[in-house]
């Protein structure tokens, strides 16, 4: 018999405007103590540097958070020009140095060829797995990973200030895999003066915005307040943008149970993703092939919280 998970069936979706400081994995802890949830997850790091919107899947919408991931970001953030460190922010060892400093035309110039789909190669210091080990522990063990340039698709890259000749700040809209690091220090070589991300701020993910999150402050508070469940989102929340089905219990009960079933397929494309709703409620996620939508995720919810 598996054994019963502590808490409470919570489900759905908890916004956190992230300090800096501290990591998201702790916060994941945080936000299970605060509503006494059973289970939670978060849908896309940040690095403790960073601030900003930081999605937090609880219940069942921990099933839904690769599709929040899949989902566009959008961040401010800081350079510092004249430097390149071991990181790519102001947190790591000053590897290069430089004495010149762009104008304003010159990084405009520049922004262009950071637009479209780009080729960009991740910070040593980053989550991704080379050979089972994540790059970040063999570049802490003194090692040079070696990460392959990958495609991302960056629609915006704007120069929003210069405070100083020192920095800029930039607003950047991107999707799945883009790392803002990496784009400091980019900007920086194509600029021939070095370059560190020194403030960071992720302003979207997917659907969530800054206007859905709250503070750690009310995050901890949360654990003592009647009624801290209003703060929390809906599943079908983290699925927007994704095509929604309306389905019969029946069909519901179909899909539940792993089952195909018939949708009408006009306006969809063969092998996209889509969500069945019940009443509203989301039940599965899947994928539309010849006229059936063929369950991958069940979600196991009902309009009262847990099926």
């Amino acid at each position: 018999m598996a054994r019963k998970r502590k808490g409470n069936p919570v489900h759905g979706w908890l916004i956190l405007d992230k300090p800096s400081g501290i990591g998201s994995t702790p916060l994941v802890g945080k936000t299970r103590w605060a509503l006494n949830a059973q289970k939670c997850g978060h849908a896309g790091t940040l690095d403790p540097l960073a601030t900003g919107v930081l999605a937090m899947a609880l219940g069942e919408a921990t099933k839904t958070v690769p599709y929040v991931m899949d989902g566009d970001k959008s961040y401010r953030f800081t350079v510092r020009w004249g430097a390149a460190t071991n990181t790519d922010d102001s947190e790591g060892e000053i590897t290069q140095r430089s004495d010149r400093r762009p104008t304003r035309a010159g990084i405009e110039a520049v922004l262009p060829s950071f637009t479209g789909t780009i080729q960009q190669i991740p910070p040593a210091y980053s989550a991704i797995k080379i050979n089972g080990e994540r790059s970040y522990a063999l570049a802490r063990k003194g090692e040079t990973p070696e990460l392959s340039a990958r495609p991302i698709r960056m629609d915006k890259l704007a120069l929003v200030e210069q405070p100083d000749e020192d920095t800029a700040v930039f607003e950047m809209t991107c999707g799945k895999g883009g790392y803002v690091r990496a784009i400091g220090r980019d900007l920086g070589l194509a600029l021939g003066c070095y370059g560190h991300v020194t403030q960071l701020r992720r302003t979207r993910t997917g659907p969530f915005t800054l206007k859905d999150a709250i503070s750690l402050e009310v995050l901890e508070k949360m654990r003592h307040t009647h009624g801290s469940n209003a703060r929390i989102l809906s599943v079908a929340t983290g699925l927007d943008g994704i095509p929604a089905l309306a389905m019969t219990e029946a069909q519901a009960n179909r899909l539940t149970n792993g089952q195909a079933v018939p949708v009408a397929v006009s306006g969809h494309e063969y092998g996209q993703t889509a969500w069945a709703s019940l009443d509203g409620v989301p039940v599965a996620i899947g994928r539309i092939k010849a006229g059936l939508l063929h369950p991958e995720r069940v979600l196991l919810l009902t309009g009262a919280g847990e099926r």
